[in-house]
């Protein structure tokens, strides 16, 4: 039988080798102040079906280790990295592999501070961003951490064939809608996840995460809608739904049901227009779970404010560089709060990001006032302030960067019934679909599942293919409405980075009404 890796491999015994080993190449090397490293090992399952069909199902493993040395050559510090997948018959020889990423990091950290020194040497007024890199060292813990995942059913021993037969007997359900689409797809996955985390100082992280998702998607004509179900939970969510606070979710026969009755519902729906002038818009927490990741999450990111990654995401309207921000100015309305925190549920969830910083809230707007970005150890020390903990990756061997965790609008106190019917004509927007976002993020076109008119405080008319689009600021600044029904809810799918690392996250807000056009066709 093949060798197969399995998350109970990730001892006591090996999480204290590993500190020992860091610490040991630590004292060892030739100017090295700090080592860290990262080392995940996951299990997950799965099924599809596409056009009420199973198609596939799989029950897989992976495990990879990421290594940063920070060393000192000519006076300045620079970082290396090294990463790589590790298989199941190399687990034996784990530590052997991780000391000789240590060493191949150190290499690339000494040649990069080589090059930076004489670079700044050779061309003193092209490179002053060419910084010594030191890190603001993060309030560790002082005893080694061990973070437990969540479940009532254990993903790595939950049966495969369950998941297969809850993916067919969903897939099937469409029939009951008769011939109305032209494609569907359902696909389910649940798994668990360790990460560690261990640096020179003696720092042991350990952290458990549980992943369950389902994805429905189905179409008929030129109607497409999709949704996904997710949670850091065990498989159970499938069959019981989510009912936490700030999260809920039918089970997912239920839930697959509701993207086809508004696939039939959008089909005879007319095409939303367009209008030629802003008009009052309200949209649901939905809507706004993207509308907050691509207005407010990607914009407060610092490496994108830095320039330092702008690969697929791009750059920030809120900082053109270190002496022009936007820190302290107004760019909302008095009631708009805004925020990143890691500690509510979700997909965004961690105690700790991965240098070991403490999770905690970053507040980015506040009663209108924009106040600070998510950050890291290392942004930390050229922007200013106290690392925050959010630097993050998708997998172990690849490089971190700074990437939301639930970033949110925050609660109003408005009914969010009253903020239709306090509206003579507008337009509600509900549920998110396609962003198209300026590369810095000013404005924005962002289409909606479904688009009512209101009138008289009345939803009346159902469009298909329609959204709204305006300048953010001057969206923030008309704001004024919030709602009490804060929701949070999983976007499985954001991209940053190149190469590029897709992260699930977890995003959301209440009811809000505020100004924008309505844009149709899209």
């Amino acid at each position: 039988m093949a060798k197969r890796l399995e998350v109970t491999m990730l001892t006591e015994s090996l999480k204290a080798n590993i500190v020992s080993l860091l610490r040991e190449e630590a004292r060892s090397l030739d100017r090295s102040p700090f080592i860290d490293l990262r080392l995940g090992i996951s299990q997950g399952k799965g099924a599809s079906a596409e056009n009420m069909v199973l198609r596939g199902a799989g029950d897989d493993y992976g495990m990879s280790a990421g290594v940063r040395v920070i060393a000192e050559s000519s006076g300045i510090h620079a970082p290396g990295y090294d990463g790589r997948p590790v298989g199941a018959e190399e687990f034996e020889r784990l530590l052997e592999i991780l000391k000789s990423m240590v060493k191949s990091a150190h290499e690339r950290a000494l040649a990069n501070a080589r090059e930076k020194a004489e670079s700044r040497r050779l061309f003193p007024e092209l490179t002053e961003n060419l910084w010594d890199m030191n890190l603001s060292w993060p309030n560790w813990p002082k005893n080694p951490v061990t973070v437990p995942a969540e479940y009532a059913y254990d993903p790595t021993t939950f049966p495969l064939e369950k998941i297969k037969a809850l993916v067919a007997d969903t897939a099937a359900s469409f029939k009951r809608f008769g011939r109305n689409f032209n494609y569907s797809f359902v696909g389910a996955s649940t798994g668990v996840s360790r990460e560690f985390y261990a640096n020179s100082f003696g720092v042991s992280i350990e952290q458990n995460f549980a992943m369950s998702q389902a994805m429905v998607f189905a179409a008929a004509g030129d109607v497409q809608v999709y949704d996904v179900l997710g949670h850091q939970r065990g498989p159970e969510i499938f069959y019981e739904g989510i009912a936490e606070p700030y999260i809920s979710f039918r089970p997912l026969l239920d839930f697959a049901g509701g993207v086809a009755e508004d696939v039939k519902a959008l089909k005879s729906a007319p095409v939303c227009p367009t209008t030629e002038k802003e008009v009052t818009v309200v949209t649901d927490p939905h809507y706004n779970t993207l509308l907050v990741h691509e207005i407010v999450g990607h914009p407060t990111e610092l490496d994108r404010g830095l320039k330092m990654e702008t690969a697929y995401a791009g750059r920030t309207w809120l900082l053109k560089d270190l002496d022009e921000t936007m820190l302290g100015k107004e760019i909302g309305s008095p009631i708009l709060n805004a925020y990143s925190d890691p500690m509510l549920p979700g997909y965004g969830h961690y105690r700790y990001d991965h240098e070991g910083t403490p999770a905690r809230r970053v507040d980015h707007i506040v009663k209108g006032v924009f106040t600070g970005f998510m950050n890291s150890a290392q942004t930390s020390t050229i922007f200013g302030g106290e690392p925050n903990g959010h630097w993050k990756t998708t997998d172990p061997k690849l490089v971190p960067l700074i990437r939301m965790s639930n970033t949110v609008f925050g609660a109003g106190t408005d009914d969010p019934r009253q903020l239709i019917a306090d509206v003579d004509s507008g337009y509600y927007l509900e549920g998110h679909a396609i962003p198209s976002i300026s590369e810095s993020r000013e404005n924005f076109r962002i289409s909606a599942r479904k688009v009512w008119r209101i009138e008289n405080g009345e939803l009346t008319t159902l469009y298909r293919k329609g959204g709204m689009s305006a300048d953010s600021r001057d969206y923030f600044m008309a704001i004024d409405g919030m709602g009490t029904d804060f929701l949070l809810y999983p976007i499985p799918n954001c991209g940053k980075g190149q190469p590029v690392q897709v992260k699930k996250l977890g995003n959301g807000g209440p009811t809000i009404r505020s100004r924008a056009r309505i844009t149709g066709g899209a």
